[in-house]
This record gives structure tokens, sequence and C-alpha cells, in this order.
């Protein structure tokens, strides 16, 4: 079995968890790990070898393919970088947040002819596979809506809101992809509503905290989501895909699954409360598709064109909120 040699450029705390599950993977090797603000304590307790400078992992002969894990406003020139020294990219999403910057940088990965994997995460989640496998198989017949639950436990620092690039680019960003991952489909057209009713400072930022979003599919089928920055009793992710023949939901995850029936009520535990907990086993397996996708010379699982789309989608529902009415999403094939 061929060993894919990897790098890892960032190490806080989505990178420590890739690097952490790559050095779990019989297929896979990690020989470097480099960032500016290194935990050296845990570095060392792993056996990682720190790199001074992402030069140093580039200029590595051994190293096939890199994980980009740094700050978002960093990805697109890293990625650059990367697909010029002849690396295999995997990007935590967004590549950018502009999409000129994004189609610009998806060219030079196809010039150089290497592969790029987007950090879309979700995908890879066992209930939620399991959903789209119940479209693609028929299972529920034609599909006619899909209904997202997104709400985060608690808001996000300031320091992060002012930086996100607002709701839709940095938490909806993952139900836009949900939405076209489950339907096959491309988004035509979004109206998405929101308030501040949570905390001030997502206003003083520009941004709301709790929004819905209706978008229409090119298929025809419709989908709305509904996002909020706090969910009092945890980590709220939460699908339905109805169609003509029934519908497939997928629940809250739980620490147990056990139901306690009894005189004063119906009691179970509360949602994990986290996004590392929750979608744990989908961290991992993106990384082993990806080391996959090199082992064997196959397509990534997630595009650089998957990466953009969703980027389309929530500047169209930016623009929707600041309008106050639909708005057609971008197409690019």
């Amino acid at each position: 079995m061929n060993t894919v040699t990897l790098g890892v450029i960032g190490a806080g705390r989505i990178g420590k968890l890739h690097a952490e599950n790559i050095m779990k993977m019989p297929e896979a090797y990690l020989k470097m790990i480099t960032d500016p603000y290194m935990d050296d304590a845990w570095a060392e307790n792993h056996g990682l070898k720190v790199a001074p400078d992402i030069e140093t992992i580039l200029s590595d002969d051994e190293i096939e393919g890199v994980f980009i894990l740094s700050p978002s406003t960093l990805h697109a020139e890293q990625i650059i970088q990367a697909a010029r020294a002849g690396k295999h990219i995997f990007c935590e999403k967004p590549i950018a947040l502009d999409p000129d910057i994004i189609i610009n940088v998806l060219n030079v990965v196809e010039e150089q002819g290497v592969k790029l994997q987007v950090g879309f995460n979700r995908r890879f989640d066992p209930d939620f596979k399991r959903l789209k496998q119940a479209v693609d198989c028929g299972k529920i017949g034609r599909l006619y809506f899909i209904k997202i639950t997104s709400r985060d436990p608690a808001p996000p620092p300031l320091e992060y809101i002012q930086s996100s690039g607002g709701i839709f680019l940095d938490m909806t960003i993952h139900d836009f992809d949900m939405v076209r991952y489950l339907s096959g489909s491309d988004v035509y057209e979004v109206y998405a509503a929101g308030a501040v009713l949570i905390d001030q400072v997502f206003a003083d930022a520009g941004d709301v905290d709790t929004a819905v979003t209706t978008l229409k599919l090119k298929s025809g089928a419709l989908a709305v989501i509904d996002n909020s920055r706090q969910a009092v009793y945890g980590y709220d992710q939460r699908i339905e895909v109805f169609g003509s023949k029934g519908s497939i939901t997928a629940e809250n995850n739980t620490a147990t699954r056990t139901i306690l029936t009894v005189s004063e009520g119906v009691i179970s535990d509360k949602p994990l409360d986290f996004f590392l907990e929750r979608y744990r086993e989908s961290y991992r397996v993106e990384i082993q598709e990806f080391v996959r996708a090199i082992r064997e010379d196959l397509e990534t699982p997630v595009s650089g064109i998957d990466g953009l789309k969703p980027i389309l989608i929530g500047r169209a529902a930016q623009r929707s909120l600041d309008e106050g009415k639909p708005i057609k999403v971008e197409q690019i094939d």
C-alpha cells in the first residue's frame, strides 16, 4: 500500500484536529506542520516535525499534498503557492469571499494539474450521507423540499464576527452547500430575512444573528434554512428532505440515545454542544477521501466549483437581505 506524504499549514483548533486524524491513518504520513503561533508543547507531545514556514513544506519533494488550515484571508494565496509547487491541496472553506479571486485560484489549480478539495465536511456526516442516498435511490420520490435548521450554541467573539464575512458567508455557507449536495441541483434564486435578536454586537458589525433563507432550485424544488447564532440547549443540526413518496429526517446527535419516559415527562440528552464533537466522524472521513483521491488518482469529492457556488449563493442572500427582495444567483459552471 502506497502511503501519501502530507504537510499541514496552520495548527489552530481545526489544524490540530486534522493533524491528529492524519496521524491515525495508515495510508497517510504527516511529515511536517507549520504555524507562526505553533503550540510547541502540543507538537512535541505528538512527535511532529515543525517547519519554520510554508516554503519549507512546499519545497519538500516528498510531500504530495498539503492541508491549508490557516486563517481564511490567507487561503487563496496559499492555494496558488501550493499549486505552483505541484502539491495536491485540501483547503478549509472558504477559498475566498470574492468570487473573482476564487475563479483566479481555480484557474491556477487547473493550469498546474493538481487536485483541490474544499472542506465542506458535513457532506461526510453519516446521517447526512444517508439522506443523500435516499434521494439518489428514489426512496422519497421526486424531491419537493429541503428544510435545514442550523443553530450555534453560543455567539462567536467580536473579532471573529468582524472578519467572518457575515452570517451567510460564514455560517449558512455550510447549509447552502448541503442544499446543493442533497438535491444535486444548483440554486436559482434566494430570498433572505434577518434580524438582530441576540446581541447588538452583530448590528454594530453590520450583520444579523438570526436568519431565514428561502431558496428556489433549478430542479424546481424548494429549500428553507433557519439559522441562529445562539441556541441555549446546544448545537442544533437537523435536516428534513421531503418528496412525492415520503420524507427522511436527520435529527440531532446527543451524548446518548436513551430516553427516559416517566409521569413527569419525557427526558433525553440535549444536542452535543460543539461542532468538533457533532461532526467528528465527518472530519475524519473527508481526510480519508482526500488521501484516497491522491492514491488512486480520482477526482476529489468536493471540488473547487463546490467551493465557489455557496459563496455566490451567500452573496445573493446578503443582497436579498439588504434590498428586501428575491435575488437571482449568478450561474457559473
